[in-house]
């Protein structure tokens, strides 16, 4: 009999928790051959990211994960439910009341995971895996992922590495894939994606852009930005499709794609700025450097957060190169201007990208996060 689990996902930020969770859900099904029940409460930003998924089905197979539509009133109805092996409460989103008193009823009780934001500050690994005791008297256990071997890891499927250096040793692949969703680059333009959130300061860096010696091709997927780069531009509307452009700077909006084709246009890009905790962690197993626009919380814990990471992904960069990383990625997060780091950054591309390219390889010498969530429940049972 499969060991079966249930994930329950709020979707807070339009589509970190939900991708998070959903590529949580079929590594589980896939790898370790689990059954899932993937529990979400708003499937219109599942639709999004998988295409082809009813937003309205209360209950639907994708990539042999169930999804289950997460009610705001827990049905009376549904009890007892029959209850899995492990219970995953993805970012403290809080389980149904109800279903915490099955838990507590039941003879064998399952499991029970808090899986917690990404980070790289140092408490993160004295507080991984260690239980909580409930006043109900569950005990859940935290799990954090993170960049250290004292930490749960990172999510990354088998052979991802090996798959995303194959399509980039390969030109006719990356072709391919660009054709499909007609971008056309100049030959000598470099690529560049960003999936952000709004930014006061992007009209300074797409100045940059657009006055740099070198052309670029700016790769816009829909999203929370586009209303900043629309300013910029001056036109009415951007719409997915549209491509404009200002000297040497061409920007086209994509539309939203499936998970796996955004981890192929990272793959494709020189540089990548990307949002949030998926695409961040997507974007450092692209092995290309990367700005990250981290989510911003109402008592500022974000900038702890990325200095904690810049900190580690800083050691083997020389100090300039350092500096200006350092320099652009808080005015990119401080919404200011992005004039003098970005042209004193531009100095040091063909270290940047080694160093990604090192980092990456680097990271994945660790176990990955689902299955150190699965080595974790077999130790515990």
């Amino acid at each position: 009999m499969k060991a079966s689990w249930d994930i329950f996902c709020s979707v807070v930020d339009n589509f970190g928790d939900v991708g998070v969770t959903f590529r949580l859900a079929r590594q589980l099904v896939a790898e370790h051959d689990l059954q899932v029940r993937l529990w979400i409460d708003d499937l219109n930003a599942f639709a999004r990211l998988c295409p082809g998924a009813d937003p309205l089905a209360d209950q639907q197979m994708q990539d042999g994960v169930i999804v289950c539509r997460w009610p705001a009133e827990w049905p009376k109805t549904w009890q007892p439910l029959q209850l899995p092996h492990v219970v995953v409460e993805a970012f403290a989103c809080r389980l149904p009341p109800d279903y915490i008193d099955a838990m507590l009823g039941a003879e064998k009780r399952p499991l029970w995971f808090n899986l917690e934001y990404l980070s790289a500050e140092d408490w993160v690994s004295g507080c991984h895996g260690l239980p909580s005791i409930q006043s109900s008297g569950l005990r859940k256990y935290f799990f954090f992922p993170g960049f250290t071997a004292k930490t749960g890891g990172l999510l990354r499927e088998a052979g991802l590495i090996e798959k995303r250096q194959a399509f980039q040793a390969n030109p006719a692949a990356r072709q391919s894939f660009l054709q499909r969703l007609n971008i056309a680059p100049h030959a000598d333009a470099r690529l560049m994606s960003l999936f952000a959130y709004e930014h006061a300061g992007l009209g300074s860096w797409l100045d940059c852009l657009a006055q740099a010696d070198r052309t670029t091709h700016l790769l816009v997927p829909e999203g929370r930005i586009l209303g900043d780069v629309q300013r910029w531009l001056g036109v009415d509307e951007l719409t997915a499709g549209a491509v404009h452009a200002r000297d040497a700077l061409t920007i086209q909006v994509l539309p939203f794609v499936h998970q796996q084709d955004y981890d192929s246009l990272l793959w494709c890009c020189d540089f990548n700025v990307v949002r949030g905790e998926d695409s961040f962690v997507r974007a450092q197993w692209a092995g290309r450097p990367l700005i990250w626009h981290i989510y911003e919380q109402d008592d500022d814990a974000h900038w702890a957060k990325l200095d904690a990471f810049l900190e580690l992904y800083r050691v083997g960069l020389s100090e300039a190169a350092g500096q200006a990383l350092t320099e652009v990625w808080r005015s990119w997060n401080g919404g200011t201007a992005m004039t003098q780091g970005w042209n004193a950054l531009e100095q040091h591309t063909d270290e940047l990208a080694a160093h990604a390219r090192r980092w990456c390889l680097e990271q994945a010498l660790q176990e990955d996060l689902t299955t150190a969530l699965v080595r974790f429940y077999q130790s515990w049972i």
